[in-house]
């Protein structure tokens, strides 16, 4: 699709030129043909801007049309609108003060139904709060988009022309784009120029987050830590950057949506390969080059926050190493193997973090602990993905105190009301664990390697008294059953032939799997007392581990890759496994959390009990 910034570079032909062209009944033909304002400006070699200038000056606007919710057997009182341009208007406009909520649209892996979660939640507090809510979004497959919810619903694409038709319209009090997700996030630095009030935090610290230069010159200025970094415009620019930090890099391109185009680099014919297939590098598209922190452990943290005041409402361990989506990874709140002083800096960093960027209401920051050094990843200054996850395992109704902050109200003073804390201070006694859905069953070409593009479709969630049954629970909610007998498959990269390797290997052994393994593992094993036969590699014979796993002989896989070609590998063994519906780990800390479940579920000590059990 055509943005306005697509043709900023090309001759623009003045007003007089324009209405010369494009004639205003073309104009009008085009726009009922569905022609946008960006489409046009393409076309005639202009802006977004000029386009629309110049269709207002002659009075074409959209006009909103109603869907008769009761099929016309009876008055429909929660109608909904769609745009189209004739004549008749059919939105009638009340005089109640409003707030505007835009969806997360479509839903796609990197954004789906969490953000929903969010906007619904939104809607309920701007209700109770005396507002009338308007919601503007897409998705028929969204509880958002149920006409019941809002006061008022308008189905939309969220571009910045088909929303400001609307505000233009309603005349609401302000916009919330922190409750969508990437999408609507876009829009806040063109709504905030054409005099639309974004509430909560504003363009200017939602764009210094999202554009990876401004943060990385933010955490600088901050003396806060994170992983050496460059931009480059060129490959010439890459290979320098390279040389400097060394590889492994971690390559991606600003402002991207779950983590789309970010791939971890070796090697500089890797690096060519990655920039020859990208489709404009330059001083306008530049690429970001982080060290890749490969032994790093990463942690989550949701935030409430104002000028003044900073909540820590929920720290989210990953059971992945870094590298991996945080979408993609399996998180545990509260964390149950962190280091105290290193989730104090976090913590530490989150509120200055959220100073500096004049967060009012969400944020989320990532962190990799490596060596007990904290670096801060990412800053969303936004309801993050995570969200419906945290208000659920520790009861505090986030999105609704959010959406109280963003219309003015001091987070001091909704403390006492919404019994707020810390979330180290919530004497919680019990383990969320949240485990991503994949669909590669489905979609086996694609790979099934986890990486720093976002891959998963859905999540679920295991609450537990203990972190073997938390973790089961979760497991089992995706499909996947943990074995408790049968055979498990091994192959550890070299700096994991460790005593964390051993006491995996150990326990599994003990409670009576036999064990399969590459020659270096098998070696490794042997040579610590572990009994385990020796299976070949993929290409070094057959039958090999492919082969084995295919023909139903393993029932589960621990491989822990390191580097490129262990990382092939591990494609081929993934593959054999998801098409055989065997569990599959590829970090000691998976398996880890994999043979607690295991011995949970060889107990059968389960029970269960409702939500408000846990939170109460």
């Amino acid at each position: 699709m055509t943005t306005s910034s697509d043709i900023s570079n090309k001759p623009v032909m003045d007003n007089h030129q324009l209405t010369e062209k494009l004639k205003p009944e073309i104009l009008v033909k085009a726009k009922k043909l569905g022609f946008s304002d960006v489409q046009l400006a393409h076309i005639f070699k202009t802006t977004e801007s000029d386009v629309r200038q110049y269709r207002k000056s002659l009075n074409i606007s959209a006009v909103y049309k109603t869907v008769d919710t009761c099929a016309a057997e009876f008055d429909a009182k929660t109608p909904y609108h769609y745009s189209t341009f004739e004549e008749e208007n059919e939105s009638s406009v009340s005089e109640n003060k409003k707030v505007v909520i835009l969806g997360g649209g479509p839903n796609r892996i990197g954004q789906g139904i969490e953000f929903d979660y969010c906007c619904v939640q939104a809607v309920f507090a701007l209700k109770e709060a005396g507002y009338e809510a308007i919601m503007i979004n897409c998705n028929p497959e969204t509880v958002s988009t149920d006409y019941d919810i809002a006061d008022k619903l308008y189905f939309e694409p969220l571009t910045f022309e088909d929303t400001m038709n609307i505000l233009e319209l309603e005349k609401p009090i302000g916009v919330i784009v922190s409750f969508g997700g990437q999408t609507p996030l876009r829009l806040s630095t063109a709504l905030e120029k054409a005099g639309i009030k974004i509430l909560g935090t504003d363009s200017n610290g939602i764009d210094i987050a999202e554009d990876r230069k401004r943060f990385g010159q933010l955490l600088d200025s901050l003396n806060i830590p994170h992983p050496e970094y460059g931009i480059a415009a060129s490959l010439d620019e890459a290979y320098e950057i390279t040389e400097r930090i060394g590889y492994p890099v971690l390559v991606r391109p600003s402002y991207v949506l779950g983590g789309r185009a970010m791939k971890i680099i070796y090697n500089h014919e890797s690096l060519k390969e990655y920039i020859d297939q990208a489709l404009l590098v330059s001083e306008k598209h530049p690429l970001l080059i982080d060290r890749f922190l490969e032994h790093a452990q990463e942690y989550d943290i949701d935030a409430l926050a104002d000028e003044s005041d900073c909540i820590v409402c929920g720290i989210m361990e990953h059971i992945e190493a870094a590298g991996v989506h945080s979408g993609d990874s399996t998180s545990v709140l509260p964390p149950y193997n962190a280091n105290p002083v290193a989730i104090q800096k976090m913590k530490d960093y989150t509120r200055q973090l959220a100073k500096a960027l004049n967060v009012v209401g969400l944020m989320n920051v990532q962190f990799a602990v490596q060596d007990d050094d904290v670096f801060v990843i990412e800053v969303n200054p936004r309801a993050s993905r995570t969200v419906p996850f945290v208000c659920k395992a520790t009861g505090l109704p986030i999105v609704k105190v959010a959406c109280h902050m963003m219309l003015g109200e001091k987070l001091a003073d909704l403390k006492e009301p919404y019994k707020l804390k810390d979330c180290d201070e919530l004497g919680l006694n019990h383990l969320a664990i949240k485990e991503p859905v994949f669909p590669f069953s489905k979609f086996l070409k694609s790979g099934v390697y986890l990486g720093p593009e976002m891959r998963s479709t859905g999540e679920v969630m295991g609450l537990a008294d203990n972190f073997g049954e938390a973790f089961a629970k979760a497991t089992m909610a995706t499909g996947i059953t943990l074995p408790t007998s049968g055979t498990v498959f091994i192959s550890v990269s070299d700096t994991d032939k460790n005593e964390q390797t051993l006491n995996v290997a150990r326990k599994l052994y003990q409670i009576g799997f036999d064990i399969l393994a590459t020659v270096g593992t098998r070696r490794f094993l042997s040579d610590n007392h572990i009994e385990c036969r020796t299976v070949y590699k993929v290409g070094e014979g057959r039958p090999n581990i492919f082969d084995i796993i295919r023909l139903g002989k393993v029932q589960f896989v621990i491989n822990t890759p390191r580097g490129e070609k262990a990382r092939y590998d591990e494609e081929a063994i993934g593959t054999a496994a998801v098409l055989s519906r065997v569990p599959f780990v590829t970090t000691l800390e998976a398996a880890e959390a994999a043979v607690m479940g295991i011995e949970c579920l060889r107990k059968q000590s389960f029970e269960a009990k409702s939500l408000n059990d846990y939170i109460s």
